[in-house]
C-alpha cells in the first residue's frame, strides 16, 4: 500500500507571532482557571506551608523549560513534542512510535484540558448567575467550547492580536488581587515551615507535598505552548527560549504574590474550604459588587487560557498528518485563512463532549498521569539522545549545567506521576497501551516499521 502524502490542501504556516504575542499566549495558557480552583486545594494539603508547593511547581517548570527551550529553538516547527520525539528516537523506527503515542494522547488529553477549563469556568459562572445545578454547569461549559472554536476559526495574526487583548485581562485580574493583599494585609504569612530551614527536607519530601504539587504544576502547564506554534513564530531560535522563561518567571511571581495576598487577608484554614476564593477575597475587601466584577474577570482569564490551549493543541495532529504519520485529512489547512481547521474542529468537538461528561476534580490528575511518561519524561530522555547523536555545535540555545536540568526534571516528573494516585497511573498506562495497539495496526496497514518488507 502506498504511503499517504500530505493533503494537497496543506499549505505552509506563516511566521507572524512576535515575542509579545508568543509570551501572551503562553501566559494565558498557564493561568486559566487553574490557580483559582487549585489555591484552596493546595492550602488543604499543605496548611501554612502552601507557598512551598507553588515554589516546587515553579522549580519543575524551570527545569523542564530548559528542555523545551533547547528543543524548540533547534526544531521550530508546528507540533512541538511530536517533532521532538520523532527526531530524538529515530524518524523511521522508535521515533514513529513515540511521536504517534504523543498525538494519540493529544486526541484524548487535549480535549480533557479544554473540558477542565470549561467546567471550571461554569463553576465560577454559578457565582454570578445561580441556575439549577442539574443542567447549568453542562450548558455553560458546552457553550464556552463552541465559542472558542468560533473565535479560533481565523488567521494566525488575528489570533495573536486577540491573544494579547485577553492577556491584558489576565494581568489586570492578578494585579487587582495582589494590590488588594498589599493594601489590606492583616495576617502574617510565612515562607518557611515551622522550624525554619531545618524543617524544609521533611516538608518537601512529604506525601502532602506530592499531592499539592500535582495541583500547582497543573496551574503552571502551558509555558511550552510556543513550541506547538513553532512554525508560526518569528526568529524562533531566539524568541522561543525567551518567551518560555519570561512566561515561567512572570507567572511564578504572580502566583506567589496572589497566594500571599489571599492568605494575608483570609486565614488559610478558612480559604481552603472556599469554592470561590477570589470572589470571597474581593467581597471581603470591597463588597459584593466588586466581587462580581472580580468573578467576571476570573471568567475572562479562564476563557483566555482555553483560547491559547485549543490554539496550540490544534497544530499537533496537523503536524503529524502533514508528516505522513496520521490521517491525511488532518493535514488540510483552510483554503483562505491558512490554519489547520480540521484539527481544530475535531479537538474542539471532543472537548465539547467531554465538558458535558466529566467533573473538574476528576480530570486534573488524569491529565498529568496521561502525559508524563511519553511527553515530559520521554522528551527529556530524547534530548539526551539527540545530543549524543548530533553534538551541540549546531544548537542555537544550550541549556546551562547540562545534564542537571534533565535529571531534575525526570526525577520530579516521576514523583508527580506517582503522586497522582495509582488509579490515574493505571488509566494513563491503559491509554498508552491502546495507542501502541493503534500504532501497530496503522503501521501494518502502511507496511512500515515494524512490518516493512526486508530485501
Amino acid at each position: 500500500m502506498p504511503e499517504p502524502a500530505a493533503a494537497t490542501a496543506s499549505a505552509p504556516l506563516s511566521r507572524r507571532l512576535g515575542l509579545v504575542q508568543a509570551t501572551a499566549l503562553n501566559m494565558i495558557d498557564m493561568v486559566g482557571i487553574g490557580p483559582f480552583v487549585t489555591l484552596p486545594l493546595v492550602m488543604g494539603f499543605m496548611g501554612p506551608n502552601f507557598l512551598l508547593a507553588w515554589l516546587v511547581g515553579a522549580a519543575l517548570s524551570l527545569a523542564d523549560g530548559f528542555i523545551w527551550s533547547e528543543l524548540g529553538a533547534a526544531h521550530p516547527e508546528a507540533g512541538g513534542s511530536y517533532r521532538f520525539l520523532k527526531l530524538a528516537y529515530g524518524e523511521h523506527k522508535w521515533g514513529r512510535l513515540m511521536s504517534f503515542l504523543y498525538v494519540w494522547q493529544t486526541l484524548v488529553q487535549a480535549p480533557l484540558v479544554v473540558a477542565s477549563g470549561a467546567i471550571g469556568f461554569a463553576q465560577y459562572f454559578a457565582y454570578l448567575v445561580p441556575l439549577p445545578q442539574w443542567w447549568q454547569p453542562k450548558l455553560v461549559a458546552g457553550v464556552v467550547v463552541l465559542l472558542l472554536i468560533a473565535l479560533l476559526y481565523r488567521r494566525i495574526e488575528a489570533v495573536g492580536r486577540l491573544g494579547v487583548a485577553l492577556w491584558i485581562g489576565v494581568l489586570g485580574l492578578l494585579a487587582w488581587l495582589i494590590f488588594g493583599g498589599l493594601t489590606h494585609a492583616s495576617i502574617p504569612v510565612s515562607w518557611l515551615p515551622e522550624g525554619g530551614i531545618g524543617a524544609l527536607p521533611g516538608v518537601l519530601l512529604s506525601v502532602a507535598m506530592g499531592q499539592a504539587t500535582v495541583k500547582t504544576i497543573y496551574s503552571y502547564l502551558g509555558y511550552y505552548n510556543v513550541c506547538h506554534l513553532g512554525g508560526e513564530v518569528k526568529e524562533p531560535q531566539k524568541l522561543i527560549p525567551r518567551s518560555i522563561f519570561l512566561s515561567i518567571l512572570g507567572i511564578m511571581t504572580l502566583y506567589l504574590l496572589m497566594n500571599w495576598s489571599v492568605a494575608s487577608v483570609i486565614p488559610w484554614q478558612e480559604a481552603r474550604h472556599s469554592e470561590f476564593i477570589v470572589s470571597l477575597f474581593i467581597e471581603k475587601l470591597y463588597g459584593a459588587t466588586a466581587a462580581k466584577m472580580a468573578t467576571a474577570l476570573v471568567l475572562w482569564v479562564a476563557f483566555a487560557s482555553l483560547f491559547a490551549v485549543l490554539l496550540g493543541y490544534s497544530r499537533i495532529p496537523y503536524a503529524a498528518a502533514a508528516d505522513g504519520e496520521f490521517l491525511p485529512i488532518f493535514a488540510k489547512t483552510h483554503p483562505t485563512k491558512h490554519f489547520p481547521h480540521v484539527s481544530l474542529l475535531l479537538l474542539g468537538g471532543v472537548g465539547f463532549v467531554f465538558s458535558l461528561l466529566f467533573r473538574l476534580g476528576e480530570v486534573i490528575s488524569a491529565i498529568l498521569a496521561m502525559r508524563i511518561l511519553v511527553q515530559f519524561v520521554g522528551q527529556a530522555v530524547g534530548l539526551v539522545l539527540l545530543r549524543r547523536r548530533n553534538g551541540t555545535a549546531h544548537l542555537p540555545f544550550k541549556m546551562p549545567l547540562y545534564p542537571l536540568p534533565v535529571v531534575v526534571a525526570v526525577v520530579v516528573w516521576l514523583w508527580v506521576l506517582v503522586s497522582t494516585g495509582w488509579v490515574f497511573v493505571v488509566s494513563g498506562v491503559a491509554v498508552t497501551a491502546a495507542g501502541v495497539g493503534a500504532f501497530l495496526l496503522w503501521s501494518r496497514q502502511l507496511r512500515r516499521w515494524p512490518f516493512e518488507k526486508v530485501g
